[in-house]
């Protein structure tokens, strides 16, 4: 098996890795699927502070409309706004920053 070198063609022979809850788990997943990138590149990416350029494909947009049903069915349950949960604001959140950055990059 041929080993892969990263963008700068430097070998990633180190292995990180780390406890997180279910829920920093699911916001963690939420992310990566929204971003388009590979698990590591987008730890690696927010750890070393760059900035997250997500590139319109099908399977963002399919992300994006699989956290949109979700959230619509979570919002449909919901009898007031008092019951929106901080994960499901910030999911929102990501969501919209994502949409807007796939419309500047289509402009």
């Amino acid at each position: 098996m041929e080993k892969a070198l990263d963008r700068q063609g430097r070998w990633r022979s180190k292995t990180v890795a780390f406890r997180v809850s279910p829920e920093e788990n699911s916001q963690i997943e939420m992310k990566v699927r929204l971003s388009g990138l590979t698990k590591q590149d987008y730890i690696v990416s927010r750890l070393a502070e760059r900035e997250i350029r997500v590139v319109g494909n099908p399977r963002v947009y399919k992300a994006l409309k699989n956290q949109m049903a979700d959230i619509y069915e979570e919002l449909q349950r919901l009898t007031s706004a008092q019951e929106v949960t901080p994960d499901m604001l910030e999911t929102l959140q990501v969501i919209a920053i994502t949409l807007n950055g796939m419309k500047e990059g289509s402009e």
